[in-house]
């Protein structure tokens, strides 16, 4: 020790070691501690290298570092040992445990009730030879990866990927949710849980938010009604090409659609025009005409498949006065700074909700919206959600208009998909 320390005492004040001699002491007590604990460590991994049990009662603290803790000792001689088999230490989260109800115990079980050994036996005497094939064997996959590996093989694979900023345009675009909405909305089961199409009103947390969608789809088309219930922005145009097509009561047969449209909604649109014997005919704005008699309604895009954004106060103005009905499809984010649809004469206005963080998920399905005006409501397609009140006075959502009767009067029904979107 430094002479300091022997030093006799006096009167006069204690004198402090030197920081340099602190400092080295601190170092020596440092490394004499790991070394104890390293040796520690190994004797206990020596001693227990090829042990078979575990002790329920002990921690694996005091076995590793108690330098006097043995199987023999006070308190591992009344601790609980319980062997430990190979089966129990393999991966416990395959896909046959997780996702096969049934035991092979409750599969025997299940089949000789119905006369059979096991179930191979029931299968091989139900399932015609004729119609089978050929059992196949990959060695590399036949025992198939755990939940853990698929996660760990698909993150892999992810991490090869180039992610580049799109161009595509066209109605899909790069998206972006803050986490609170992620987490308060779209992992909340309260909104999110699905409901069957009929009965709907148990899932009142699911009635709210298309409530709440329909009510942002009027705000920002300036129309009076919308639904909640579309699949996509092509299949909402020819939605409200059927309706113009009900609305003249079936006799104009041509629907005219502007170039500027995207080019999916087209497609669609001439599609699903086959069904209604209706003509489409893709034209130029300035060249659309309604001299034949026979438009039942004109197709516009607000803004423009290429961004291009047209005041569409005089072209609506031309096509009512020709007794023809205009849907407009829309982009909601940009209606947030664009005059409303409504407010410009539109009678019907379609669209994709996708803008409103629903990542593109190559090319769809996407929520799509569907707004018009009062007077056209019982020709809507879809679900229309609205605010009653139930049993014992309280308000309470139901859906006011659906299409019910679909499985009854099929060659009138009108669209009834149902999206969580």
């Amino acid at each position: 020790l430094p002479s300091w320390r022997s030093s006799p005492p006096s009167s006069s004040p204690p004198r402090h070691p030197p920081p340099a001699t602190m400092e080295r002491a601190r170092k020596l007590a440092h490394r004499a501690i790991l070394r104890r604990l390293l040796a520690n460590r190994q004797h206990h991994a020596t001693q227990h290298h090829q042990a078979r049990y575990l002790s329920s009662f002990t921690s694996p603290s005091t076995r590793l570092f108690n330098p006097n803790y043995t199987t023999n000792s006070p308190c591992s001689s009344f601790s609980g040992r319980r062997s430990v088999s190979v089966e129990a230490l393999k991966p416990s989260d395959t896909f046959p445990r997780r996702h096969n109800s049934a035991t092979l115990d409750e599969q025997s079980k299940m089949a000789s009730s119905v006369g059979f050994d096991s179930v191979d036996a029931l299968i091989d005497a139900t399932v015609p030879k004729s119609i089978r094939i050929e059992p196949m064997k990959f060695s590399k996959f036949d025992e198939g990866l755990t939940e853990s590996q698929m996660i760990a093989h698909m993150q892999e694979l992810a991490s090869k990927n180039k992610i580049f900023k799109s161009f595509i345009g066209m109605g899909y675009y790069n998206t972006f949710v803050p986490a609170v909405i992620l987490r308060n909305i779209m992992e909340n089961p309260g909104w999110y849980t699905q409901y069957t199409p009929y009965q709907a009103e148990i899932a009142q947390g699911r009635l709210e938010s298309l409530l709440n969608f329909q009510t942002m789809i009027t705000d920002l088309t300036g129309l009076p009604m919308s639904n909640a219930s579309l699949l996509d922005e092509g299949t909402a145009a020819a939605e409200a090409m059927s309706m113009c097509n009900s609305i003249q009561k079936g006799k104009k047969k041509t629907f005219v659609i502007a170039s500027n449209c995207h080019p999916q909604t087209i497609d669609i649109c001439k599609t699903r025009a086959g069904g209604f014997d209706l003509e489409v005919v893709v034209s130029d704005l300035k060249d659309i005409s309604y001299a034949s008699g026979d438009v039942c309604g004109v197709l516009v895009q607000y803004p423009g498949t290429e961004g291009e954004i047209i005041d569409y106060s005089a072209f609506i103005e031309k096509a009512h006065a020709s007794g023809v009905k205009v849907v407009m499809a829309s982009d909601l984010l940009a209606l947030t700074m664009l005059t409303p649809p409504g407010e410009l004469g539109a009678d019907i206005v379609v669209g994709s909700a996708q803008r409103f963080g629903v990542p593109m998920g190559y090319g769809g399905p996407h929520a799509a919206f569907l707004a018009t005006s009062q007077e056209y409501k019982r020709m809507m397609p879809g679900r229309i959600i609205g605010v009653s009140v139930d049993s014992t006075g309280k308000q309470a959502l139901r859906m006011a208009m659906q299409t019910r009767e679909q499985h009854i009067r099929r060659d009138k029904a009108t669209s009834n998909i149902c999206t969580a979107q």
